[in-house]
């Protein structure tokens, strides 16, 4: 949520800035604004809407912005709707703030800044930011040491970017709670929420840790941690690997989608040789048997689509290796004083890495310290927050996501928790020879499978017709079908904004089956595995009141399609892997209902891509 960019550099900035917050568009935002430092006076600019509005406004007078230093941000409104006066960046004096977090204790600040005789133009909490640092400049006019003095008056979470006229070669910069990266140059330095937004100017960056301080000038960065100067190491990365475009596809999301194949097969790679079929490689997690080895308990600890995949991991280890799973939200279990059992694997899976209430809910759990506790990290982004804060990483090998609703990340998530369930049964005895050689077996044929559900397309283009004009749905499975209900509704309400529900199909009858009408869509996931009688029945209760059904159902079947009952077949897929190829087909389903509808897929309003904040 929200985007920051800045720079001091030898050239001008301006460019720099608005490509930076372009490449930011993905995180979900309502305004933009850029301030630069030129001619000894700060020059703003900021605009509700999309960037292109601020790089229109901007090219009206391009003179007044070619300065050396500046800040810009996209917001996403916390503290005040979305308006020109709370876009960032936000002004006291010579001093101006961008801002991503929450300032939580911000009421009591301003009554006391009022008090001093500021006065307020926005109704945020960066604004008390701004303010604060401008009141202790006065008596103390160095603009790291006014920083240093603010930050601990501030509650909450937070990554700030602050220039000052009177300093014009200084771009200070806060990571408390929110992320944070530096680029580096040569006679220029950078900072920004995604290394994404610089990799136009830099393949260097240098990752800030919780309650780092930083100055950036042209040709130094200083880190301070606790008053402290520090060293933080600089990584260079593959820029190529990292850079994300549409190519011919029309939307970041539909291209997410059909790259699943290549992205899966990647992730599989970490742990299955192609040439060998009984056994996982041998350097999969190798460092960690230890650790695995004592494992009693798993509990999963997620958020959104990433809660999806670990419900479908608490089926495939409690069934595979008969661990016992717990999957929670991580935004409830955080403030429930949960009880973490001994020799726990703490599963905290994260797109991002940078999810506020995973990260936080890890760092409870990580406080009780219970005995044999092991945290592992599932995650895209290997330089996140997440990653550095647990004792094993788990990639997934996704590559860059830019569409809000997760697709490719979902499923590399996965395929790794299931490498991950391999991986304990093996080290624990838990999986004997035969089970795993016919999971090895199946896994390298997934690839395959998924590009084959790509071929449903245009079925399933067909079929969302029959929801353009709809305003509610309900997604049914069964077993290991659940979780992927759930998933299915959750993309169809984030991108078509149609009210969807997932219900496991046994709950019909507990009251959902109220709602069925012939008004009323029911997509349905019907695999033929150990569920599917039981399936069967449930959608006969659906049919008898009239309602219409839209079926994917494997091959093997035989379902026949009639009044009322869409069926798109789905290939053959073994009942532990299925999850997998079914995400498929619900996302392509809302993908297409999405665009029937005309919204905008890939940047659903009031949604952001990461969510850092409570």
């Amino acid at each position: 949520m929200c985007g920051i960019v800045g720079a001091v550099a030898e050239r001008n900035i301006a460019n720099i800035l608005l490509e930076g917050l372009k490449r930011l568009e993905y995180r979900g935002y309502d305004s933009a604004g850029l301030t630069v430092i030129r001619d000894g006076e700060l020059h703003r600019e900021r605009q509700v809407g999309k960037v292109q509005a601020l790089v229109d406004a901007v090219a009206i007078n391009p003179e007044f912005f070619d300065g050396h230093i500046g800040i810009a941000h996209t917001r996403w409104a916390t503290h005040g709707e979305p308006a020109q006066r709370n876009a960032h960046p936000h002004v006291s004096g010579k001093i101006a703030v961008v801002h991503n977090g929450i300032v939580e204790n911000y009421a009591e600040l301003k009554e006391a800044l009022i008090a001093k005789g500021y006065e307020f133009t926005s109704q945020t909490d960066t604004e008390v930011v701004a303010h604060l640092i401008n009141d202790l400049y006065q008596s103390t006019p160095d603009l790291l040491e006014a920083v240093r003095a603010v930050i601990p008056m501030l509650h909450g979470a937070f990554a700030l970017g602050i220039i000052h006229v009177d300093s014009p070669e200084e771009l200070i910069t806060v990571r408390l709670g929110s992320p944070l990266v530096i680029g580096v140059g040569i006679g220029e330095n950078f900072i920004a929420s995604d290394q994404l937004a610089l990799l136009p100017v830099t393949n260097r960056f240098m990752y800030l840790e919780e309650g780092d301080i930083a100055k950036l000038t042209r040709n130094s960065i200083t880190v301070y941690a606790d008053g402290i100067e520090v060293t933080r190491k600089i990584h260079e990365i593959d820029a190529e690997q990292h850079n994300a475009d549409k190519g011919e596809f029309r939307h970041y999301m539909l291209k997410e989608i059909y790259e699943q194949p290549d992205a899966v097969a990647r992730t599989l790679e970490m742990a299955i040789d192609n040439n060998e079929t009984t056994k996982l490689r041998d350097d999969f997690l190798q460092r960690h048997d230890v650790k695995l080895a004592g494992i009693r308990h798993i509990q999963v600890i997620a958020c959104g689509t990433s809660y999806h995949a670990g419900m479908v991991a608490k089926y495939w280890f409690e069934n595979l290796t008969r661990l016992p799973c717990s999957v929670e939200v991580a935004s409830e279990f955080r403030y429930r004083n949960p009880v973490v059992v001994d020799n726990s694997l703490v599963i905290c899976i994260s797109q991002s890495g940078e999810t506020a209430d995973t990260l936080s809910a890890l760092r409870d759990t990580q406080k009780q310290n219970p005995a044999g506790l092991v945290s592992l990290a599932l995650c895209n982004v290997p330089t996140s927050s997440l990653v550095r804060e647990t004792d094993i990483f788990l990639p997934t090998l996704a590559g860059p996501e830019i569409g809000v609703a997760s697709t490719k990340a979902f499923t590399t998530q996965l395929a790794a928790l299931m490498l991950l369930v391999l991986k304990v049964g093996v080290i624990q005895a838990r999986i004997d020879s035969a089970c795993l050689t016919e999971l090895l077996g199946e896994l390298q044929k997934l690839p395959g499978q998924l590009y084959a559900s790509l071929n449903l397309d245009t079925d399933i283009k067909a079929m969302s017709e029959s929801f353009e004009d709809k305003r509610s749905c309900l997604f049914l499975g069964r077993g290991l079908q659940f979780p992927i209900a759930l998933e299915g509704a959750l993309k169809l309400k984030e991108i078509s904004y149609i009210h969807a529900e997932g219900y496991a199909a046994g709950e019909l009858k507990h009251g959902p089956l109220a709602l069925v009408d012939k008004d009323m869509p029911i997509v349905v996931l019907a695999p033929k595995d150990s569920m599917f009688d039981k399936l069967k029945a449930n959608m006969q209760e659906v049919h008898a009141r009239h309602g219409e059904l839209f079926i994917f159902a494997s091959e093997s079947s035989k379902m026949v399609a009639e009044d009322r009952m869409h069926v798109v077949y789905v290939p053959d897929v073994c009942e532990t892997l299925a999850p997998i190829v079914y995400s498929v087909p619900v996302q392509l389903l809302s993908y297409h209902v999405a665009v029937m509808r005309g919204t905008d897929v890939d940047q659903p309003r009031n949604l952001a891509k990461s969510v850092t904040v409570e």
